[in-house]
């Protein structure tokens, strides 16, 4: 029976919000309490316990910190802490004198902290310190991850999700543990070739239902399963995460067998390149917005702001959509979610039927928004827990508070919390099709959250650190010259090949 172990670090920053992620953002588990979590949410861990249970494995669940929601770049001291309570569960079980056939590494692949670009393949490269070069190792991570070298050098082999909007948590970990057993009896012998494209990108061409870039996952699709194949896919970066590492990458890990690998990752590529002047959000000013919404539209209409969105590593606290709308003198009922720690201390002071007069957002990014003041009735105190609509995972938004304020209903959270569905609206008792407007902080959620039922998405050009307008971000550490920070881009595709010493 083979003792495979564990572990977990996982998280996705915005290195242009200005506020460092710490501790407290991480949901952090040791041992069983691994387990017993992930067996109850489809995500990759679930996934791959799953694979294990079925095949009679004898699991070593050794260290998990899960980001509670993206955010900004970690700060240096919890990450030393994250990263030390990481190895040194490792080292328990390695000192234990039992031996760990294989690991499964869960991670996201766009984690930064304040001095290490790279926190998933320097801690590869510890682990590889740790247990040596023969125990095989193989890491599963979100297509928004970048691939370092590094994170390729100490694996035996990747797995990244083949969804946008991702709906393959859960197969992405099945497909990790199928791979990492396949190693472990010396079925496999991987070897990868991965191809760098210097993009950034954005936009619904990245929905890979119904996008070009599914014809770049499609294609990853087929090579995994062919005769030859084991893994592969698209990453795209995500373009909030300013690392020296930066950009688009194609990747192909095959059987043995490095020309299909570098045949195969070179086509991907070239097929992504092909597209990627499409992969761009086409958006309208906050003007334009409301030029709209005051025109009169029947039914909900979804105004995306994208650029404040939490689950990308934003900060959550912008009030732009709600000031110009309160500009304009809007007077639709429009439900939004905004952090502000300070206005929810004022609701709970105050009581659930009383008035308050309190100003939301600006708190965090101060930047680029300035506190707007409300006068509203607090309608719902909460401790903020709740479990997603999506995938059952436990989120957690803090002390909340629902205040209402003339047409508009503010769900105000203390600290930020995944929006990628409805989940946070509809744990404070607030349903999105009651009302004439939602803000959307989330650049695209599953169709079903609410394109297929709203009359119109508006896709708003307002600021944040999540920003689809990549230019106005102002990149500094990712190399150039790169699309679309910069014009006349050229591909000149090169491979580069990856293997574990002895295979």
């Amino acid at each position: 029976m083979p003792r495979i172990l564990i572990a977990e670090c996982k998280q996705e920053v915005s290195t242009f919000n200005p506020n460092l992620s710490g501790c407290d953002d991480f949901g952090i588990r040791f041992g069983d309490q691994i387990l017993d979590y992930h067996r109850t949410v489809r995500n990759e861990i679930g996934g791959a316990i799953s694979v294990f249970d079925e095949a009679g494995v004898e699991m070593v669940p050794a260290y998990s910190a899960f980001f509670i929601t993206s955010g900004g770049t970690l700060a240096q001291s919890a990450w030393q802490r994250i990263a030390a309570e990481f190895l040194d569960s490792i080292r328990k079980q390695v000192m234990t004198g039992q031996p760990i056939d294989g690991i499964y590494f869960c991670m996201h692949g766009a984690m930064a902290s304040e001095q290490e670009c790279d926190p998933e393949g320097w801690l590869l490269a510890q682990t590889r310190e740790i247990v040596g070069e023969q125990v095989p190792i193989v890491v599963s991570l979100d297509l928004h991850g970048i691939l370092t070298d590094q994170i390729l050098t100490h694996s035996d082999a990747i797995v990244a999700y083949h969804t946008y909007p991702h709906v393959d948590f859960y197969e992405t970990g099945q497909r990790a543990a199928r791979l990492l057993l396949r190693i472990v009896s010396h079925e496999v012998r991987p070897v990868t070739a991965k191809v760098s494209i210097p993009a950034l990108v954005r936009g619904d061409e990245l929905i890979t239902a119904t996008g070009k870039f599914g014809q770049a996952i499609r294609m990853a699709q087929r090579v995994e399963n062919g005769p030859s194949g084991l893994s592969a896919g698209m990453f795209i970066g995500n373009p909030f995460t300013d690392v020296p590492s930066l950009k688009c990458y194609s990747f192909v890990v095959s059987d043995g067998d490095p020309e299909l690998a570098s045949k195969e990752a070179m086509a991907i590529a070239e097929n992504f390149w092909s597209n990627h002047q499409s992969m761009q959000v086409p958006l309208v000013s906050l003007q334009e917005m409301s030029q709209q919404l005051m025109s009169g539209i029947d039914g909900t209409v979804g105004l995306v702001d994208a650029a404040d969105a939490t689950s990308s590593g934003a900060s959550g606290d912008s009030n732009a959509v709600l000031r110009e709308l309160v500009r304009v003198g809007y007077r639709g009922r429009t439900l939004l979610p905004i952090v502000d720690h300070l206005a929810v201390q004022a609701a709970f002071a105050a009581g659930i039927g009383q008035t308050v007069s309190v100003t939301v957002g600006g708190t965090l990014d101060p930047k680029r928004f300035q506190p707007f003041p409300i006068e509203g009735k607090v309608r719902l105190l909460s401790d903020g827990d709740f479990r997603s609509e999506s995938f059952g995972e436990v989120w957690r938004a803090g002390p909340t508070a629902v205040i209402e304020s003339g047409n508009y209903t503010l769900v105000v959270s203390s600290r930020g919390v995944n929006l990628y569905d409805r989940s946070f609206f509809f744990a404070h008792g607030q349903n999105p099709a009651a009302f004439d407007a939602v803000v959307i902080k989330s650049p695209h959620c599953q169709p079903h959250m609410y394109a297929d039922w709203c009359a119109k998405m508006i896709l708003i050009d307002a600021p944040g650190s999540s920003s689809a307008n990549l230019p106005y971000l102002g990149h500094t550490r990712c190399e150039r010259p790169i699309f679309p920070l910069d014009s006349s881009v050229r591909f000149e595709p090169r491979i580069e090949m990856f293997r574990r010493p002895g295979l």
